[in-house]
């Protein structure tokens, strides 16, 4: 297949970008590699895939050194001409749209920025998927889109009307926005709400990321709600592993609805959640993390911040159901992966 990938300067994009590479498939990446965290993380994750920072210039398509069937191209989605003219010329089997701005907290203090990428971007690849007939869009979306729910574990079936934060706001919208085409133009359309992916090559606005870093700084960690948080941390493999069994299985119908006479079931749109289904207390995480860097954590305990939730917890049972999904990775073997990888790519003995 012709797959495109977006935000694969990203964490998941970057492996998802491999993984489908390494199993034959013809891949475009694309990013713009913006400035939201460290660019040269990013391009510590396009060199391992065989991309070299001083051949990327602004949409310019270049082949990688290390896959003969992936290419990356750096482009914003809100590049209504130059993403028009890549679809045209490419003509991608599928599309699986990750590049997003990322962050709740940061949703706080640049708004526009979640309008720009999330929400005009977003239009843009919609687009380009009616014009050249993509087979199946899979895009992010997002856990936060359960905002102020209480009722655990979060199910598809839910009303996801109160979003906490813009960026949740924006996912929401994302879902809106495919179901109209979906129903429109019969494009079929598959939402992933992702739950708190972590892992090597993660962002480093991640608590898991700001606490090991800190910890080994000697530095106090923020810890909000008081610790009384709870995340259905799941990952980064679990997560491609998923994702790659729905790349190849586009809707037909939707099935978020019991009612035989709602048009939704004639429209080829699904949205799962994707997570580990086994919530963690944000202190046993930390003492993981505590256990593997042999260090113990100076915690400041602080109210929950504007735009957080106090807890998350997946329902994946329909992507049990439909795809077989089974997410394995422990929390002390991903959080012993990560800090392994900390360590090396930033030189820390």
């Amino acid at each position: 297949m012709k797959i495109l990938i977006t935000g694969t300067a990203g964490f998941i994009g970057f492996y998802l970008a491999e993984a489908l590479a390494e199993r034959g498939d013809e891949i475009t990446g694309l990013d713009n590699i913006n400035d939201y965290y460290d660019v040269n993380l990013k391009y510590g994750r396009l060199h391992v895939s065989g991309f070299e920072k001083s051949d990327i210039e602004y949409n310019k398509r270049i082949k990688s050194s290390k896959y003969s069937n992936l290419s990356f191209i750096k482009l914003n989605l809100e590049d209504t001409e130059n993403m028009e003219n890549l679809f045209r010329y490419e003509k991608f089997d599928y599309v699986i749209n990750l590049a997003a701005q990322a962050g709740v907290r940061y949703s706080l203090i640049n708004p526009r920025a979640y309008i720009d990428s999330n929400i005009v971007g977003f239009l843009n690849i919609l687009e380009c998927c009616r014009k050249y007939s993509v087979r199946h869009l899979i895009y992010a979306s997002s856990s936060s889109v359960y905002g102020l729910n209480t009722k655990q574990p979060f199910s598809t079936e839910d009303n996801v009307d109160h979003p906490a934060s813009l960026y949740a706001a924006s996912k929401k919208s994302n879902e809106l926005m495919a179901y109209t085409y979906s129903h429109l133009y019969g494009i079929p359309t598959t939402g992933l709400r992702f739950f708190t992916v972590y892992g090597p090559w993660g962002r480093p606005d991640m608590a898991f990321f700001i606490f090991t870093r800190s910890i080994l700084e000697n530095k106090p960690i923020q810890v909000f709600n008081y610790g009384k948080m709870q995340r259905d941390f799941t990952y980064i493999s679990d997560i491609v592993e998923g994702i790659v069994k729905i790349t190849d299985k586009p809707p037909t119908e939707s099935k978020n609805s019991k009612d035989p006479e709602n048009p939704a079931l004639v429209t080829p749109y699904k949205v799962y959640n994707i997570g580990n289904s086994k919530p963690v207390e944000l202190l046993d995480f930390i003492r993981e993390i505590e256990d593997k860097l042999a260090i113990k954590a100076q915690k400041e305990l602080l109210p929950i911040q504007p735009g957080d939730v106090p807890s998350t917890y997946a329902d994946v049972s329909d992507l049990i159901r439909d795809f077989g999904y089974k997410p394995n990775t422990s929390i002390r073997e991903g959080i012993g992966n990560f800090i392994d990888w900390y360590k090396e790519f930033y030189h820390i003995k």
